[in-house]
């Protein structure tokens, strides 16, 4: 099970984009609300029904949670101290936590996640990356042990890419690439 939280604010192409290709790779994928409502509205004012409440979320029973950027979206991910919890144990249990955009620097390197990784985001954020003692990598997607970062919505498809290589292997990720007309 891999858990996709929205936020007031989300990026819609970082999140809808992972729970697409996600599906395709044939991995449960869950959108979760942090919000009291399954209605989500992106930062473009797109209006996405999530399939799950985080108050209805188990915090153990995932092999990867995925956190989308996007502003105020990435904000309001970080303010929730619930799922801040979550993305902690599920980090110092060694399981896969995956951020793209603004989310690797404003979540990932402020609770210490990828202190000493090699990690990238959206590049008006890289001085923060930098400052937090993480290894800069200007890549669309980075993968080091159990952490995924992507660089923005225009690397949505690498970064859903690297979960889906983590979670089922080269082979299946090549080949969702090869159905979408994905030319690398």
């Amino acid at each position: 099970m891999v858990y996709l939280f929205l936020a007031e604010g989300f990026e819609t192409i970082e999140a809808l984009t992972v729970v697409d290709m996600l599906r395709r790779a044939g991995i449960d994928i869950t959108t979760v609300s942090i919000t009291d409502s399954l209605e989500v509205k992106s930062a473009h004012g797109i209006v996405v029904k999530a399939d799950e409440l985080l108050s209805n979320v188990k915090d153990n029973d995932s092999e990867c949670l995925v956190l989308p950027g996007g502003m105020p979206g990435t904000n309001n991910l970080r303010a929730n101290d619930t799922l801040m919890d979550m993305v902690i144990k599920q980090n110092e249990a060694g399981k896969y936590v995956a951020a793209i955009c603004a989310a690797p620097a404003v979540i990932f390197s402020e609770l210490g996640i990828t202190k000493g990784k090699n990690s990238t985001c959206y590049p008006s954020f890289n001085d923060k990356l930098e400052d937090e003692g993480v290894n800069l990598i200007k890549l669309p997607a980075v993968v080091d042990g159990n952490v995924i970062t992507g660089m923005g919505m225009g690397t949505a498809i690498e970064f859903s890419h690297a979960i889906i290589k983590e979670l089922k292997g080269k082979e299946i990720a090549d080949k969702i690439l090869d159905s979408i007309c994905f030319y690398k």
